[in-house]
């Protein structure tokens, strides 16, 4: 083969292989592909943050260490944004969950949990102000500090109502015989919030003093 012939060909591979790197950046910077594989990789994540955040009584810093272990911001920090706002009112059952009468004061603290510049929760947080110490309500009252971490001293636990999961990469039944869908060449179309959790948080001595909804959002899928 002639060198020039020889020398086009390369070109021509080199073209290809530099159009599908390409091709493979753009996807990868959208977020997820729509493969088969891809879907089962966000299923896993999915599955497995539920699996620790049921298995840890602070929500805080399971998001840490997962904030960490999946590199989503160069430093593992969660921080807590406070959304100013109406406050919420307190869900139906919500005082006898909380083991408090009709007259109790109740507070209610809005927060977006970010590692980096990253929002990984929007959580609604009620509690009884009455059942803190006096430096973790200022602290609640005046600062950004997590909820988990301000109340750490009271070495509480977490008992979780309810943990469902908003968004399924893959159809219900898809492990007994339900049609997966078939590849695209687009990316996965993922809603803001994936997980939602909803938990009342016990002292050390057993007394409920916290309601919190934590709904987590799609950026805790780090990119495949």
């Amino acid at each position: 083969m002639p060198d020039i012939v020889r020398r086009a060909s390369h070109l021509v591979v080199l073209t290809m292989l530099i159009a599908a790197w390409s091709l493979s950046a753009r996807q990868s910077s959208q977020g997820w592909p729509d493969t088969l594989l891809s879907r089962t990789q966000a299923l896993a994540e999915l599955q497995t943050l539920n699996a620790q955040l049921l298995s840890h009584p602070s929500a805080t810093l399971t998001l840490e260490q997962w904030c960490g272990a999946h590199h989503l911001a160069p430093e593992a920090k969660i921080v807590a944004q406070r959304v100013h706002g109406a406050d919420k009112p307190l869900p139906d059952g919500a005082r006898a969950l909380l083991g408090i009468g009709p007259d109790e004061q109740v507070r209610y603290r809005r927060v977006a949990l970010s590692c980096g510049d990253v929002v990984l929760s929007d959580a609604d947080n009620w509690y009884v102000p009455s059942r803190l110490t006096p430096e973790m309500n200022r602290q609640l009252d005046t600062s950004d500090v997590p909820f988990g971490k301000v109340v750490q001293p009271l070495h509480f636990r977490r008992q979780t109502l309810a943990a469902d999961l908003l968004w399924s990469p893959l159809p219900a039944g898809w492990d007994s015989g339900t049609p997966l869908p078939p590849a695209s060449q687009q990316s996965l179309t993922i809603p803001d919030h994936v997980l939602q959790h909803r938990a009342v948080l016990y002292t050390g001595d057993n007394q409920p003093f916290s309601l919190v909804i934590e709904s987590y959002t799609r950026q805790v899928l780090a990119r495949p």
